[in-house]
């Protein structure tokens, strides 16, 4: 089958501009498929004949890591052959400790940072899931869910912790918001945030049917349990995809330099300002960060979040830069091993 041809359709979100993307890459004999869940050796995928159970490939080949949103392409066999270029990622630090990255969704267009607003707004939990969203090159949208079980919903201090992205108080169970926010839906969006937040309870309001699994959270601590085990992507009714992801714990952040400025543009503006280009905003003088913050414009709260993001972020950088170091010191011991072997080979070879 041909990828470019106009019957051609996969309802996974192979857009007209996905095709023009991607068709030059796919070899001949074989198709290009959605990875639309992940299992250990297999992972269902959406192609253009239906959805079908593939085979993966191990994990020390050249095709490895897949995640879903992923699109690959797939021989008549239904092995994946390839992982096509992603456009976007959504990354964390991996919950192994290493310094390695986890994907969690990949293709996604508009990240749903959900918080519940039936208890305390954990703002620095959310300026954490703004990076991670900011960071993978989708658009973030912070979701207050459960509204209607909310006695005062915080919106104006998340707003102000959320500079470009919108803000929305929501519930799935009245339905009140849900217009609001399905008209800000684009192409691929991913649902993100702790247990018991609510996602997939707002995934099947989206969705309009109740496709994910859902679970109370405790009445003693309001905590959540993991209803949601894998990360799988559905069509929604109105166009584009949506992405449920189990609750995060660990919110680790992984190179994600550029997420940290757009989550705190506001404090990045500020010190634009500063009279010294190199300024710690502690005591020099001319500083308009501190400035900011002896007149309240600036809440000490938020900037102890900003320096908390920028150290964990450099020294997840410092380990991964160690890290490679050391696969590159060991390649090179391997490499010098083989080499004096071959020396001694040919030295016996030649009495």
């Amino acid at each position: 089958m041909v990828v470019n041809d106009p019957e051609f359709h996969i309802p996974f979100g192979w857009t007209e501009a996905v095709a023009h993307r991607y068709a030059p890459l796919i070899p001949a004999g074989q198709a290009p498929a959605r990875v639309i869940r992940m299992d250990r050796s297999e992972c269902d995928v959406a192609t253009p004949t239906g959805l079908a159970r593939a085979r993966c490939p191990r994990s020390d080949s050249e095709v490895s890591g897949l995640c879903t949103g992923d699109w690959v392409t797939v021989d008549a066999e239904l092995t994946v052959r390839r992982l096509l270029p992603r456009r976007s990622a959504i990354t964390r630090s991996s919950v192994s400790g290493r310094s390695e990255a986890q994907v969690l969704a990949a293709n996604v267009d508009t990240v749903l940072i959900c918080s519940p607003a039936d208890g305390d707004v954990d703002l620095n939990r959310i300026e954490r899931m703004l990076t991670l969203a900011w960071e993978s090159d989708a658009q973030p949208v912070v979701v207050l869910t459960k509204a209607d079980a909310a006695d005062d919903i915080p919106l104006a201090e998340v707003r102000a912790v959320a500079p470009g992205a919108a803000v929305l108080a929501v519930s799935a169970g009245t339905g009140a918001g849900l217009d609001v926010l399905t008209a800000m839906l684009d192409g691929t969006v991913a649902l993100i945030g702790p247990s018991g937040a609510g996602k997939s309870t707002l995934a099947n309001a989206l969705l309009g049917a109740e496709v994910f699994a859902t679970n109370d959270v405790r009445a003693v601590d309001k905590k959540g349990r993991h209803t949601t085990v894998h990360r799988e992507l559905r069509p929604l009714p109105g166009g584009g995809t949506l992405i449920d992801t189990p609750g995060l714990r660990g919110i680790g952040l992984y190179d994600a330099a550029e997420g940290i400025e757009k989550t705190f543009s506001d404090i990045e503006s500020l010190a634009a300002d500063c009279r010294f280009l190199d300024c710690s905003h502690v005591t020099e003088p001319g500083c308009a960060v501190v400035a900011a913050l002896e007149s309240g414009a600036l809440t000490q709260r938020r900037m102890d979040s900003y320096r908390k993001l920028i150290r964990e972020n450099a020294w997840m950088e410092s380990r991964t830069d160690k890290r490679i170091q050391a696969e590159r010191t060991r390649e090179w011991k391997s490499i010098s091993k083989q080499q004096r072997r071959m020396y001694r080979e040919r030295g016996s070879r030649s009495r």
